[in-house]
């Protein structure tokens, strides 16, 4: 996938959810850069507001809003997969394979990885372009 197939994506609301909940999530050009904005409530149903800049290059760029993650990694995988990797501290706490459907309407998020109590955790979460 090459990176203004994400950018073009804009806002998708999600459908169906695991653990912590992304409710909207929105991916924007910044210069040479891609914004990515989340909302959404955390695995203790505390909203939440974060947001990543960066490039698709995998490698890590500052996160804020996120008080489970502090650096994030987007890497393109292949015309339509991304994969996004997060950090805290500088240790890996999960990994996303990001997938968007042929049609550019739909976004499957298959992440895992481990929670701050360290069990591991896998959840799935789709999307719909609005």
């Amino acid at each position: 996938m090459n990176r203004k197939s994400f950018v073009r994506i804009g806002v998708l609301l999600l459908l169906a959810a695991g653990m912590a909940k992304n409710s909207t999530v929105v991916y924007t050009k910044d210069g040479d850069n891609v914004r990515v904005a989340i909302d959404g409530t955390d695995a203790k149903g505390q909203a939440y507001h974060s947001d990543w800049t960066g490039k698709l290059d995998g490698k890590d760029y500052a996160l804020t809003g996120d008080p489970a993650n502090d650096m994030r990694s987007y890497k393109v995988i292949n015309d339509h997969t991304l994969l996004a990797t997060s950090k805290k501290g500088g240790k890996e706490v999960n990994t996303a394979h990001i997938v968007l459907s042929a049609d550019g309407k739909t976004r499957t998020v298959t992440l895992s990885g481990t929670d701050a109590s360290g069990a591991k955790i896998t959840s799935t979460q789709i999307y719909d372009k609005q």
